[in-house]
Order: C-alpha cells, then structure tokens, then sequence
C-alpha cells in the first residue's frame, strides 16, 4: 500500500514543495485545531478583515462525505478509461473541474475525450481532446475549458464550453517557462490563463479567447477566487508534519501573513491549494494521519484543512482517503465555488466521485 502511495505522489508530480515568496507585511498566528497548530505572533496587517467580524466555516459546504458518481472503467459512454501499457506508467483519468453550476468536466485522456457530468453526477456527454498528452484541466467563469500538455504539444488549448471546437492553442514555452516540464497546472482569472512553474510563481501566458500575452507577467501564487490575494504552500519538514502557507494582499502587492502549521504527523505532499467565491482556502496534506482511536495505528489519508485566507485561522478538517493505485494522475480535488469538495477515489472497480465539507 505504501509503495503503491509513493509511486502516485511521484507521478503526479506532487512531490515537489512550492517556494514561498519573500515581502514585507503582517505574519500572524491562527487559531490551534486538533492536528493543526499555527505558529508566528499575531500583527494586523494588509487587508485585515473589519474590526468585529468572525470567521466562520463555510456555509454551503457538505458536512460529511457523499457519493455523488460512481464511474466503471471502460470506454462506454458512462465510464473511464484505464491504461496499463508495457512500456510506460498506467494512467487513469488524469483530471477534473467543476464549473459556477457545478458541471464537472473529467479530463479522460485514456479515451481521448472530456467526460462531463451534471451537478447529480449523471453523464450528459463528452468532449474529444486536441492535444496528444493531455494531463490537466480547468474551467473559465463563461464555461470556457482550459486543458494543459506540457510535454508533448506543449500548450493549453481553450475549448468552447458548448461544442468543444478549439478556439486558440497558447504556447507553454517561452519567458518564464524555460521547459514545459516545469509546470504543475493551468489556471485561469477571470479571463486570464496562467501555468504554474514548479508549484510557485504563475506565468499568464494570455486569455480565453486564445489570444498569447507576448510580456507574459508574473504573479507570486494562485489567486483566490474573492480576488483578494495570492497564497503559496509549501513543506518545510517533512517527518514533523511542518506546512508553511504564505499570503500576498492582490490589490496592494504586499505580503499578507505567513503561517506556519504543526500538523504534528509525517506529511508526503500537499495534494490540495485552493479557494471557494468567499476566499476560504482548502489547504490538503497527504501523510499518516493520526488514528482517533489509541488501539489504531495511523493511516495514510489525506488531511484538508478549511483556512481564513484573510488572517490564516484554521476554520475546520476533514479526513479522506487516498488513492493508492498506481496510476498516474494529476489533479485529484476540486474546490466548489459554493464551499465544499469534489474529489475522485480510485478502486479496482472504476472511480467513485465524492462531495465533503470540513467539519
């Protein structure tokens, strides 16, 4: 099992820890939480929410795990595609998105196609792919469908939302983005999109039209989607369970906080970095989780921890499991705009899709 955990953090490139961008500003403490103590005095800083105000958890978010999909492997209509080839990593589905109406788009590469879903997780058709190795995908506020190759064609191709006809291809490479390996996702804001180098700064490398951004500019994390800042995750000790999450204010540049978080058990990755509309974060480590139980040993799962972006409080958890097989992936949650999390379990019987809150 853990061999199996090992060979999928490897390939999904999930490894690698993101550098934290360096600025003046605020750091600040937040709130301790059972598997989560945060460290660095309190300072107010840029963009501190408004004297009195309360951060709480987020509203529309599930407050347990629950099924949505459950998708068999296979070529069909309603099923995914599994490739086990001689030579070379099995793959399974390598990535999803949900859209404003909570569509999910699943990258199933192995059959060639965009699989989609409705909010109930019943398929309602698919799109074909462009690209020969595609591995991630995400979704434009008009709907507009982002897909990533980094290292065949080296480009993102912007798919209309309603038929799936191309409408313009973006190089990867170029300023910013020496080599297409580097990159470890597509976002887009608003109507920019952007790759990420090395889980770290994200490069606009132009818009939803398919019109390239000759200058491609900088920002230093992933926007969050109330527009209010940039955040950045990375690993400072692994056998301690040591998360250091770094905040920059959007509007005025300036670094926000920087927060430090005790998980107190071993931590492999961070398989989650993400925001809701109201800016919560959704922050996902994969380690051996601490058992409730003195008479369990510890598992492997996925820990996420549900964060303020505003002062890094943490505002709940929930535990979930991991996917130990040893197919290649690349994105395996997706934040929802109301709150909440998608996520995909894979088992030797295909792949079950599934809604969960922090609690």
């Amino acid at each position: 099992m853990a061999i199996g955990v090992v060979l999928f953090l490897l390939r999904s490139g999930r490894g690698a820890n993101a550098p934290v961008s360096q600025g003046g500003g605020s750091s600040g403490q937040a709130s301790a939480v059972p598997g989560a103590t945060a460290t660095t005095p309190a300072r107010s800083g840029a963009g501190s929410p408004a004297s009195g105000t309360q951060a709480q958890a987020p509203q529309g978010a599930p407050k347990k795990s629950e099924v949505v999909a459950e998708l068999r492997w296979g070529s069909g209509p309603s099923e995914l595609g599994r490739s086990h080839p001689q030579e070379g990593n099995p793959e399974a589905p390598m990535s999803m998105a949900v859209d404003i109406l909570g569509n999910t788009v699943v990258l199933d590469q192995t059959n060639g196609r965009l699989l989609r879903l409705d909010p109930e997780g019943k398929p309602v058709g698919s799109f074909p792919v462009t690209q020969q190795a595609p591995q991630d995908v995400t979704l434009a506020k008009d709907g507009s469908v982002v897909v990533l190759d980094r290292l065949r064609d080296k480009t993102v191709a912007i798919l209309n939302p309603d038929t799936g006809a191309p409408r313009g291809e973006l190089r990867v490479e170029g300023k910013g983005i020496p080599e297409g390996g580097l990159v470890t996702g597509a976002f887009v804001d608003g109507d920019s999109v952007y790759v990420e180098r090395e889980h770290g700064a994200l490069v606009r490398i132009g818009d939803t039209s398919g019109n390239a951004d000759p200058d491609r500019p900088e920002i230093p994390g992933r926007p969050t989607r109330d527009g209010r800042s940039y955040v950045l995750a990375s690993i400072t000790d692994h056998k301690s369970g040591r998360v250091l999450l770094n905040a920059v204010d959007r509007q005025s540049g300036q670094h926000r906080y920087t927060r430090e978080y005790r998980l107190e058990f071993p931590v492999m990755s961070i398989t989650l970095l993400d925001s809701d509309l109201s800016g919560t974060l959704y922050l996902g480590v994969a380690g051996e989780l601490p058992s409730l139980s003195a008479s369990t040993s510890a598992q492997l799962g996925v820990r996420v921890f549900c964060i303020d972006s505003l002062e890094g409080k943490v505002l709940g958890q929930t535990d979930l499991p991991i996917n130990t097989l040893p197919e290649e992936t690349f994105r395996d949650f997706a934040v929802l705009d109301e709150g909440g999390i998608l996520y995909r379990h894979l088992t030797e019987n295909g792949v079950t899709l599934m809604r969960a809150g922090c609690r």
